[in-house]
C-alpha cells in the first residue's frame, strides 16, 4: 500500500491553512519557523526576543494568511512580516538610533578583510554594532533591500539609510581587522 503525504503542495497546504486547518498551519510553521527566527535573530541580539517575536509574526501570518495572493513567494511574504515585526520590536524597544549624518561617503571604500570567521562570530561582530548600523546592514548586505526600500521601511531618509550603512561597514571593518591581527599574534593581551 503507498502512503500519500497530505498538504504536500505549498499552494494546498496554504489554502488548508487559510481555513483553518490546524495540520497545514502546522505544517507551515514547522517548514518555516527555523528560518524564520534566524530573520529575527539577526536584527534581535537575544534569542528569546527573537523567539517572541517570531511567535507574534507567525500569528500575523496565519492572521493575514487571506491576504497572501499567491503571487511571489511565500516564503518571502512570511519573511517579510518578521522584517517588519522585528524592526517593530526595536522601535518598542527603543533601541534603534539614526544619525542624520550626511556626510562624504564612498561605498567602495569597504575593503575586503580576508579573514576566516563562524558563522556565530560574524554574528556576534554585527550584534556589536549600533542598532541603527545593525539594522541597515543586515536589511542591504543580508536582506537584500535597496536604500529606498530602506528609508519607507525604518522612516528615515534614503541618506541616512547609506550613512547607517557607511558607517557600519566601517565600524565591522576596524573590527574585523583587530580580529585580524589578533588571530596573527600582532596583539599581545
Amino acid at each position: 500500500m503507498k502512503v500519500i503525504q497530505f498538504y504536500k503542495n505549498e499552494t494546498q497546504l496554504i489554502k488548508k491553512a487559510i481555513k483553518e486547518h490546524r495540520d497545514a498551519q502546522r505544517q507551515l510553521y514547522d517548514k518555516y519557523a527555523p528560518k524564520m527566527l534566524s530573520v529575527c535573530r539577526r536584527y534581535i541580539r537575544d534569542t528569546h526576543y527573537a523567539e517572541e517575536v517570531m511567535l507574534s509574526g507567525f500569528l500575523k501570518v496565519f492572521t493575514n494568511l487571506k491576504q497572501f495572493n499567491f503571487e511571489g513567494s511565500f516564503e518571502g511574504w512570511v519573511r517579510r512580516i518578521m522584517i517588519n515585526e522585528s524592526i517593530s520590536f526595536l522601535r518598542k524597544q527603543k533601541e534603534i538610533l539614526f544619525t542624520e549624518d550626511v556626510s562624504i561617503y564612498n561605498e567602495a571604500s569597504w575593503n575586503n578583510v580576508h579573514i576566516e570567521l563562524e558563522v556565530e562570530q560574524i554574528q556576534e561582530l554585527i550584534d556589536s554594532l549600533p542598532e541603527g548600523y545593525k539594522m541597515v546592514f543586515v536589511l542591504y548586505a543580508v536582506e537584500g533591500y535597496k536604500h529606498h526600500e530602506i528609508a519607507k521601511m525604518l522612516e528615515v531618509s534614503e541618506s541616512t539609510s547609506k550613512s547607517q550603512l557607511f558607517k557600519a561597514r566601517k565600524m565591522l571593518q576596524q573590527k574585523l581587522n583587530q580580529q585580524n591581527k589578533i588571530s596573527n599574534g600582532a596583539i599581545k593581551i
